[in-house]
């Protein structure tokens, strides 16, 4: 075979480089929205009418400038849950594509219908809870149709999920992290490092709900039922948006890319974390009015007195107790309750290596 001449070789290599210079570098796409490496970029999920008003969901990506993970961060869930929307409006606001290795998706009101309409727990559009319908049905209700569009662009794309919540505009909680376990080793190990890096002293070690692919209904158990680490996070309660809330879940946020490499730094560790499992909601076994005996945080015994229900005319209705001994997660703390809604979660004492 005939050696090239230096000549030639000079020439293949510039016309290799020219090859790659012409590549044009994939955009991150969602939805309607395109980020290149190094861009920033918001806009709507469009949730078309149908038989209702339809939706605009917000949502941001923000493309680094050097390869790594996608990191899904959805606050929003339930309407009356504030601190996790302005966090992502912090980090939208904050995190320059240049100093960011991979990509960070941001949904900001993932249920627009009960941010707006100031509801808790379900929609107004349609009566349901965005948060059992996953992965939804783009044929379906708003809730359903909302799921579906956040499923097929936001967490099947995602490398992890993080699903911001707070107590409702009703509730009194203790902040925590819902670490799930599904018995993959590998995967519960990933969720575990999220749930750490995020920073809270209680984590909730959740293996009630491992759901199949097809009927998920929770925003985490989509990720983990793909194959994503998830966690659910709680900081905050009574619909309160205060700076104190927010910054735990910035700084949570923060921690977690720092855990990830997505951002330069040291993660901080977090060693003094109370474990707590079998975790229970308790609702209430009539319409009524609740005056809480407890507040979050709580240690109770079992048969404790979480509260009462009195009727509209201070007429006693029921005594609700606590079914274990263990550590108040929330309590319901404004007076009306109607039949099977909740009153309270509890968690026990675990021992965690």
């Amino acid at each position: 075979m005939k050696s090239l001449t230096p000549t030639t070789v000079l020439i293949l290599v510039l016309l290799a480089a020219q090859g790659a210079w012409a590549e044009e570098p994939v955009p991150f796409t969602v939805g309607t929205l395109k980020a290149l490496p190094g861009e920033a970029v918001s806009g709507y999920l469009e949730i078309e009418p149908l038989d209702d008003a339809g939706a605009r969901v917000p949502v941001s990506i923000i493309r680094g400038a050097k390869p790594g993970p996608v990191l899904a961060l959805i606050a929003g869930t339930h309407g009356y849950e504030y601190p996790g929307v302005t966090a992502l409006q912090s980090l939208r606001q904050s995190i320059r594509p240049a100093d960011l290795s991979g990509t960070l998706v941001l949904v900001h009101i993932a249920n627009p219908p009960s941010f707006y309409g100031r509801t808790i727990y379900t929609s107004p559009a349609d009566g349901k809870n965005l948060n059992r319908v996953y992965p939804g049905k783009a044929d379906g209700t708003l809730s359903e149709r909302i799921a579906d569009s956040i499923t097929r662009n936001v967490i099947e794309q995602a490398d992890y999920l993080v699903d911001l919540h707070a107590g409702d505009g009703n509730e009194a909680l203790r902040p925590y992290v819902y670490m799930p376990v599904t018995g993959d080793a590998k995967l519960d190990e990933a969720s575990r490092g999220l749930a750490l890096a995020f920073g809270l002293d209680h984590i909730v070690i959740d293996e009630g709900r491992v759901q199949p692919k097809e009927a998920s209904l929770y925003t985490d158990q989509t990720a983990l039922s793909r194959g994503i680490p998830a966690i659910t996070t709680e900081t905050g309660q009574l619909g309160s948006n205060d700076p104190y809330w927010v910054r735990m879940a910035v700084e949570g946020c923060e921690n977690i890319m720092l855990h990830l490499r997505m951002i330069e730094g040291e993660a901080r560790s977090n060693d003094a974390v109370v474990w707590l499992t079998g975790y229970e909601v308790i609702r209430s076994p009539v319409q009524g009015i609740f005056r809480p005996a407890v507040r979050d945080g709580y240690a109770i015994a079992e048969n404790g007195l979480l509260g009462e229900l009195f009727d509209a005319f201070g007429a006693k209705l029921a005594d609700v107790r606590a079914p274990f001994a263990g550590v108040v997660n929330y309590v319901v703390a404004t007076p009306p309750v109607s039949e099977g809604e909740p009153v309270a979660m509890i968690s026990r004492l675990a021992a965690m290596d």
